[in-house]
């Protein structure tokens, strides 16, 4: 099915990625109503209609759903049940269970695993006990994480010793999750693509990732040494997991740089903060494109047009040299609208198009 302009997109969730998303989508003439339970919301700021409501509204979803004609999402940690809900009164992209897999890191893991992929070593943490069994399974140094709600560091708990084990498993809240094994690696990468409907599969320059306290600090385009040579093979693991899925629209995964080929780490069933640089550093953008697919348009290019392009997250108070910023000629600003810059809480990002 091919969607026509004037058409309206609907999206759950109001954040940043969704505030991008609609962007994109007025670029190409359409309508978009954002759906999130949130007073203020980034992305019903640049939409067209608003919708306020909780995720598990069952009757406002449908009325919702009711006044667009494809419905997308922003972010991963909405209700399975939501979507589902969603989908049977209008085409969802991606699909419900394309989030079930990656919002849940045991399913993640297992699905991942179960293609082939190599993926660092873990084992899955029920309570107490099930940890002292991981740690003595997978080894230490480690690191325990939250099956579901985590992300940009959160939710986990190093374990350098067994004897940290307590700490880990507090720091956690003592929720279900996963114990991850260490890797060793050189860099941090991601590797963006999109899917159309009909299958058809573009990608992106690999960028070379950067994080400063589990949050990401920078990425940059092209990659190079360890980064440079692994990206093909990378490339084609997101291209399996993508088909296996059935996916529909922009995915992220994520990889560790390590000395033996690239290490699956998680993956994103959404735009993503490592694809920002697309915006003006690519031919099309990872929002665009993510907007054609679920709209079952032909996918745009991806080549990147300039020599190197730099993605700087601002976190927190970084967001208030907005003026020096917009004194550097190779710089572009995108600031989210959120009024509180707390630490930790992506207010804008900055990319530069360098020679």
């Amino acid at each position: 099915m091919i969607l026509p302009p004037a058409s309206t997109i609907g999206i759950v969730g109001g954040g940043q990625l969704g505030r991008m998303l609609a962007v994109a989508a007025s670029r190409l003439g359409y309508r978009v109503h954002i759906f999130a339970p949130d007073a203020y919301s980034p992305a019903a700021e640049v939409a067209a209609a608003f919708t306020r409501a909780a995720y598990d509204d069952a009757d406002a979803l449908r009325i919702f759903a009711e006044g667009v004609d494809v419905a997308t999402y922003e972010f991963e940690n909405i209700p399975v049940a939501t979507l589902e809900t969603l989908e049977q009164h209008v085409p969802l992209h991606p699909s419900p269970h394309a989030i079930a897999v990656a919002q849940d890191r045991l399913a993640e893991k297992t699905f991942v695993a179960g293609l082939g992929v190599r993926v660092a070593p873990w084992a899955p943490v029920d309570d107490r006990a099930m940890l002292t069994t991981a740690i003595a399974q997978v080894g230490t140094p480690a690191i325990l994480k939250t099956r579901r709600f985590g992300y940009d560091g959160k939710g986990q708990g190093r374990i350098a010793v067994p004897a940290d084990a307590d700490a880990a498993w507090d720091a956690i809240g003592e929720r279900p999750a996963v114990l991850e094994g260490h890797v060793a690696f050189d860099r941090e990468f991601s590797v963006l693509l999109c899917r159309g409907i009909d299958g058809g599969v573009v990608t992106w320059d690999t960028p070379d990732n950067v994080h400063v306290d589990g949050i990401l600090a920078k990425s940059t385009v092209p990659a190079t040494g360890i980064v440079a040579v692994q990206a093909a093979e990378a490339t084609a693991i997101a291209t399996r997991i993508a088909t296996a899925l059935d996916y529909v629209g922009t995915l992220a995964c994520e990889f560790f740089a390590a000395p033996d080929g690239p290490v699956f780490n998680e993956m994103a069933p959404r735009v993503h903060n490592s694809g920002h640089w697309t915006i003006e550093g690519a031919r099309t953008s990872q929002f665009e494109n993510h907007i054609r697919a679920v709209c079952g348009l032909p996918l745009g290019g991806t080549d990147t047009l300039y020599p190197r392009v730099e993605m700087q997250n601002l976190i927190g108070d970084q967001a208030h040299a907005w003026l020096d910023i917009l004194s550097d000629p190779a710089a572009h600003l995108h600031l989210y609208g959120k009024a509180e810059a707390r630490p930790g809480r992506k207010m804008g990002h900055v990319t530069r198009l360098l020679e």
